[in-house]
């Protein structure tokens, strides 16, 4: 049986469900509560088992701390992470190899006047280096399958845009 075929028989019998855990404490109390808004921090620590743990905090425009991650920055890198991960896998299962891929990955949050608010668009913005010119085109065309196969992107209410860049340098001798 060839690789692509295993490749497929492996996810065809896959489990149709997975499910994932994560454990949130707030870290901020600073000996009272929360008794008005400014009182308290928003400081909190991300643990899931047997990993490392997240510091996180709220955007400081919302009186958090700028040196911890805040839940837009990891739900801009959930998606980017998410894509680069069927991204790659694609490109294996389809003979493109990427030498290297990075993405500066930005998110769009609109802030409504209650406060609350929603993201209105992420733009993912890979750059993939390909070990051979001829596998450009078809390093291109994985970003669109890749997108589509996301658990992540499947999963937001908003606009993920992709606005990919393959390059391929011959290698210097």
């Amino acid at each position: 049986m060839d690789e692509k075929n295993v490749e497929r028989r492996r996810l065809h019998n896959m489990k149709k469900y997975h499910h994932y855990s994560a454990t949130i404490n707030w870290t901020g109390n600073k000996g009272k509560g929360t008794p008005n808004y400014r009182d308290f921090e928003r400081s909190h620590v991300i643990t899931v088992k047997d990993k490392p743990e997240i510091l996180g905090s709220s955007d400081p425009t919302f009186r958090g701390e700028k040196n911890k991650y805040n839940p837009e920055e990891l739900l801009v890198a959930s998606l980017a992470s998410c894509h680069m991960l069927w991204y790659l896998h694609l490109c294996a299962i389809s003979g493109v190899n990427v030498l290297e891929y990075s993405d500066n990955a930005t998110g769009l949050m609109m802030v409504s006047k209650d406060g609350g608010g929603r993201f209105s668009k992420v733009e993912l913005n890979p750059t993939v280096k390909v070990a051979e010119k001829s596998m450009e085109n078809k390093a291109m065309e994985l970003h669109k399958k890749a997108n589509e196969l996301c658990f992540i992107a499947n999963s937001v209410n908003f606009k993920v845009v992709h606005n990919p860049k393959c390059i391929f340098r011959q290698p210097i001798r």
